[in-house]
């Protein structure tokens, strides 16, 4: 599975990182930053956070 976050929409609210902290964190600066082909074993954890995403703005391919 491939993650895109379009980074014009997010916010960083951060639900992401909640939702599956194996792939995104926030850095130092407070900015998002994510694996872009993490494991398959994340998938589940993925879904849920792109669906807890307020601005919609992860994007999964390869599902």
């Amino acid at each position: 599975m491939r993650v895109r976050v379009d980074m014009a929409l997010c916010q960083t609210h951060a639900q992401c990182v909640f939702a599956a902290p194996d792939v995104f964190a926030l850095s130092n600066d407070d900015e998002l930053v994510y694996d872009a082909m993490p494991a398959d074993a994340h998938g589940p954890a993925i879904e849920e956070a792109a669906r807890a995403c307020p601005v919609q703005a992860i994007y999964l391919d390869g599902n």
